[in-house]
């Protein structure tokens, strides 16, 4: 069965890769991705470019939404100059009406908008389960049949059995008010002090991922935010268990379509923040947020246009959406595509690749979270991939980014990110990001989610800097100029087993801005 990662801040129930939002930020937290001591040197790129300047460069954000009218992104969004707003004309003729700032391709042309979604892995089972639930004996499966039987068995395991932990997990969050007082007790034993303050938590220096936890849940329940998270985890949790694992959710009956037909277009909308825009608007500020106006976080790139593609749900991804909205992005003049997403199984892999392989045609990058589970991606898949089960050829297009911390010493990589020498490319900070969310907030989220537009900022700033370099040359350029880490001892993630950081991805390195600046510059003039 797939290890379930539930976005649960307590050690008591798992570890996490969703942090809730504070009043305040940690003055260490603010920006550290960008500083030269523990993040990517992106402050010190800029200095050594100052004398330059930049072209404008396009990032598509395919994702849950972006709040395009968010105080720090103001600048930052894309328009689409070939299109009239309001006129229910497609003026530009590419076949989405009144696609101003990007599309809604979870949505109708009503303006309705799909919320929750269920996991790929229960809209599979769903669509065995009236062939296979009433087989009491496997030899009855014909030959051509064994192989769909046999993934419904998987599935059936794996659906089911999560529906119950969950629901065991319901039951636990219900105890957790009552059980505070035990758990300030258990921070108070981690801290040797009683009666702590907050200012004992911050002196306090923790050596793995759960004394960070216990760490973040001692902030939560000196500020009186300990309650309202645990209801709002418990509202995820409830979510999981109603929709993610419902067999008999339709969630896609609202939009009208049939999501196995790719000639179905006739939907979606202009509503580009949708009904949940938090985790696209945190991907988008990571990218492109205002630089140095003193509010929020700083973007990585001061070059870009966001282009916001809303097809990312609360559960998982259709491939329909996926694959159309990346040829929207490529059609549209997008030459990066950030994307913070990824699933277990996927029911039209070869539509994605295709449109992969197109992005890869057009010269343009595709960015890619590795993954939250902790897990080797040799042996768990996750889709979309830089190597489909049925490809030869790799693309060269494709970046797989895990998830860094700014504790190099024995825990660079987040305890949460996935892994592997084959399947991630490099990894970049993905912890405590502190960023862009709707409504004019800023929250700090962690997750390789985060890590992804980290390099996608990277990507477009170079690009911007360097414009005769391909995005391919860019991929590379990225690649090489890491911090190499890779003989140094670190945590292995989902198990603390202390490995090489070379067994954690191809290069065992984490990005760093300068160098690649300096790198691209060198590759650049020899052209």
């Amino acid at each position: 069965m797939r290890k379930i990662a539930l976005r649960i801040i307590l050690p008591a129930l798992i570890g996490t890769y969703f942090s809730t939002a504070t009043a305040q930020v940690d003055k260490d937290v603010l920006n550290w991705y960008n500083s030269d001591k523990t993040g990517m040197s992106t402050e010190n790129a800029y200095k050594y470019l100052k004398k330059n300047t930049a072209e404008t460069v396009v990032v598509a954000v395919i994702d849950s939404g972006i709040d395009i009218e968010h105080e720090d992104l103001q600048g930052r969004i894309w328009t689409n100059t070939k299109e009239i707003a309001g006129n229910g004309i497609d003026d530009d003729g590419n076949g989405y009406i009144d696609d101003i700032h990007g599309w809604n391709f979870l949505g109708n042309s009503d303006g309705t908008n799909l919320g929750p979604a269920r996991l790929e892995a229960t809209r599979i089972y769903a669509k065995l389960k009236p062939r296979f639930e009433s087989v009491e004996n496997a030899e009855s499966v014909a030959e051509g049949d064994r192989k769909d039987y046999e993934l419904f068995l998987e599935l059936k395991e794996e659906v089911e059995g999560n529906l119950e932990q969950y629901k065991g997990v319901l039951e636990q969050i219900s105890q957790m008010g009552a059980m505070e007082p035990m758990l300030k007790g258990m921070v108070a034993n981690m801290l040797d002090k009683e009666d702590f303050t907050e200012k004992d938590l911050k002196k306090f220096k923790p050596s793995n991922d759960q004394e960070r936890q216990y760490v973040e849940l001692g902030k939560m329940i000196l500020s009186g935010e300990f309650a309202p998270m645990m209801e709002e985890q418990a509202k995820a949790v409830q979510s999981m268990v109603d929709h993610h694992h419902n067999v008999d959710f339709e969630e896609r009956a609202i939009i009208g379509d049939d999501y196995m037909d790719l000639s179905d277009l006739n939907y979606g909308n202009s509503d580009v923040e949708g009904t949940d825009a938090l985790h696209g608007t945190h991907v988008g500020g990571i990218i492109g947020a205002v630089r140095g106006n003193k509010i929020g976080g700083d973007g990585v790139a001061n070059n870009v246009l966001l282009m916001s593609l809303r097809a990312v749900p609360d559960g998982d991804e259709f491939d329909k959406d996926i694959a159309l909205a990346i040829r929207y992005a490529v059609d549209n003049g997008a030459k990066v595509i950030n994307a913070s997403f990824g699933k277990a199984y996927a029911q039209l892999p070869e539509e994605v690749y295709n449109a992969l392989r197109y992005a890869e045609e057009n010269d343009v990058l595709f960015v890619h979270a590795a993954g939250n589970s902790g897990q080797n991606l040799d042996e768990y898949p996750n889709y979309p991939a830089n190597m489909f089960p049925f490809q030869n050829v790799p693309f060269t297009n494709y970046l797989s980014i895990g998830a860094s911390t700014r504790n190099h010493d024995g825990s660079l990589a987040a305890g949460f990110s996935n892994y592997s020498t084959t399947r991630v490319d490099i990894f970049a900070p993905g912890a405590e990001i502190y960023n862009t969310v709707p409504d004019n907030n800023y929250q700090e989220l962690q997750g390789t989610s985060m890590a992804a537009p980290m390099v996608s900022g990277v990507a477009a700033l170079l690009k911007g800097y360097f414009p005769n370099l391909s995005m391919v040359e860019i991929r590379q350029v990225i690649l090489d100029a890491g911090d190499d880490f890779a003989e140094t001892d670190q945590a292995q993630p989902g198990t603390g087993d202390m490995v090489k950081f070379k067994t954690l991805s191809a290069t065992g390195k984490v990005v760093n801005v300068l160098a690649a600046v300096k790198l691209a510059e060198e590759r650049s003039a020899g052209k």
